[in-house]
């Protein structure tokens, strides 16, 4: 994780954007040969979306989901360019989209997930305390929750009122 921005912040990314989740579950672990390939392909997607920014995608980073596995979270530009990655012949999803089919689907070992969510401008809300850069805080810029509010509420634009219950702001932190 990088540097702990210390207090409250909240993200800001301009314009609409696309979450991508995406990960396997291992339902037959003792064959390796199977889903070791799907696992490892993974790597080189991310690998090749860090060095080519321009192909959309913000930002990228593991996971690992309790009860299913081990995912990817992406923030991409738009879901035109997280398509054109995942058909793209010159980019590494559509050959591994092909040897899972080919060699893993039908044998049921290894099982294949993906969530996508187009998100409009605004519609959305974070807060980190004590966080390094993660999620949106990493797809676009950091600022002090302040700036948009101190309650999900306020962040969402669902309500002018920015209070927050007794005890739960943070001692030092600047009153809305």
């Amino acid at each position: 994780m990088s540097e702990v921005h210390r207090g409250r912040y909240t993200a800001d990314i301009e314009g609409d954007f696309v979450v991508f989740l995406i990960g396997m579950h291992v339902n037959r672990p003792w064959r390796i040969h199977k889903w070791w390939p799907v696992f490892r392909s993974m790597f080189g997607m991310v690998k090749d979306l860090r060095e080519h920014p321009e192909k959309g995608a913000l930002c990228s980073y593991f996971a690992l989901i309790a009860g299913v596995g081990p995912a990817v979270v992406q923030y991409w530009r738009s879901f035109e360019q997280l398509e054109a990655f995942a058909r793209n012949t010159d980019d590494p999803h559509l050959p591994s989209w092909r040897r899972y089919n080919q060699a893993v689907h039908a044998s049921g070992d290894v099982g294949i997930w993906h969530e996508t969510y187009l998100v409009k401008d605004g519609q959305y809300e974070t807060v980190y305390a004590n966080m390094g850069r993660i999620g949106l805080a990493r797809a676009g810029s950091l600022k002090p929750v302040q700036s948009k509010g101190h309650s999900a509420a306020r962040r969402l634009g669902r309500t002018a009122d920015d209070h927050l219950p007794a005890g739960v702001r943070p001692p030092g932190d600047p009153a809305a």
